[in-house]
């Protein structure tokens, strides 16, 4: 089935006057149900790929208005979803939340982790800055509870088990002596609080997933590779704990024409054998587009030229780099018989001391 005769009230198994907080209470549930590290369906991965799909077009309000009104959305229409659908979930602390850990030593952390994201931009888009929206999966403050993970203002204490630090510990004799360990506190689960009356909807946590929209400010002159970090973007902390950043790896596309090398950019132009032998002016292409380069009388196969300020945007210091020109001398492979007799007659002023054709004289001139 096509994703535009999908029912996707079906899917998060909603009614059609759903509200918003209902479609978003759904999701969450579907989300924790359905994920394959969870759920050993074959068509898990699929499930969770229709849920993700669905609450993209039923949470926006203008997008389920186009779906409830003509029966179908396309939500490839919207342009590509340029964030990774499983990106910054942070499963293995999501999971360990709500399934009881996925069998994991480390101690539980109370801080939110880093999200990783990846965009595409063009070197257009690199030149001049771009905002970018990616769809992110992440932790999120549970607003049923307010993020404290209880629904009683008294209800999270620290563990009387490790004393609040998410740590028990214990001795071991060994043939060294006797060695003290530590392992996560099984009372706490890691976390040194202890929750009475946890909250339904986050399980005491104080977070929960949730499928967002993030806008990208790209400033102009990255470099292919580089990330933009936004701080406090990546998942909630548990129970109102520092957030994680969101870290996004952008990636310039090649483009046709130009190739960049720091903040110069390079391009090739052809230049013909007169336009070598006398001087010409050309249009090429750059980055804002055509640029008038002069090409001095005596070029050779080659040669470059340098025009200063129209390289790329420079990220950190300001100003731009420049654009070098590298000219191609185009020897013909074919000549009528007026060119032939032409430049026959222009080799022979150039005297004949090794006895070679005046063409290949001629064309071991042009190449140098």
């Amino acid at each position: 089935m096509s994703p535009s005769t999908k029912d996707y009230y079906a899917v998060l198994d909603v009614p059609r006057d759903a509200s918003e907080a209902d479609i978003k209470k759904a999701f969450r549930r579907k989300a924790r149900e359905t994920h394959p590290d969870v759920n050993a369906a074959p068509d898990a991965e699929e499930q969770f790929k229709a849920i993700n799909e669905a609450y993209d077009v039923l949470s926006d309000p203008q997008r389920r208005e186009t779906y409830d009104r003509y029966g179908t959305e396309d939500p490839r229409s919207y342009g590509p979803d340029i964030g990774d659908v499983f990106a910054g979930f942070g499963m293995e602390d999501l999971f360990s939340m709500f399934f009881g850990g996925m069998g994991s030593s480390r101690r539980a952390s109370s801080e939110g982790r880093d999200v990783g994201a990846r965009v595409t931009i063009t070197l257009e888009e690199a030149f001049a800055g771009v905002t970018k929206e990616i769809v992110l999966n992440r932790l999120v403050p549970c607003d049923e509870c307010n993020a404290t993970g209880s629904t009683s203002a008294s209800g999270v204490n620290r563990c009387a088990a490790c004393g609040g630090s998410g740590q028990r510990q214990a001795a071991r004799k060994t043939f060294l002596g006797t060695m003290m360990t530590s392992a996560p506190c099984e009372e706490c689960g890691g976390s040194g609080a202890v929750v009475s009356d946890p909250c339904p909807e986050c399980s005491g946590q104080g977070r929960v997933p949730d499928r967002e929209h993030i806008e990208i400010e790209i400033p102009a002159g990255i470099e292919d590779g580089m990330q933009v970090r936004m701080p406090a973007k990546g998942e909630a902390g548990v129970r109102g704990a520092r957030a994680g950043d969101l870290l996004v790896t952008v990636n310039v596309a090649q483009h046709e024409y130009i190739h960049r090398q720091g903040n110069d950019l390079h391009c090739r132009a052809v230049v013909t054998i007169s336009q070598a032998a006398l001087g010409a002016e050309l249009d090429v292409c750059g980055i804002e587009g055509d640029n008038e380069v002069s090409v001095p009388a005596g070029t050779q196969h080659g040669d470059t030229v340098r025009l200063r300020g129209k390289g790329m945007s420079r990220l950190r210091n300001g100003g731009r780099g420049d654009l070098i020109v590298h000219l191609a001398v185009e020897v013909p492979k074919k000549l009528d018989k007026r060119q032939k007799a032409l430049l026959e007659e222009l080799g022979a002023t150039f005297g004949d001391p090794e006895r070679r054709s005046k063409l290949q004289k001629l064309r071991d001139w042009l190449v140098g």
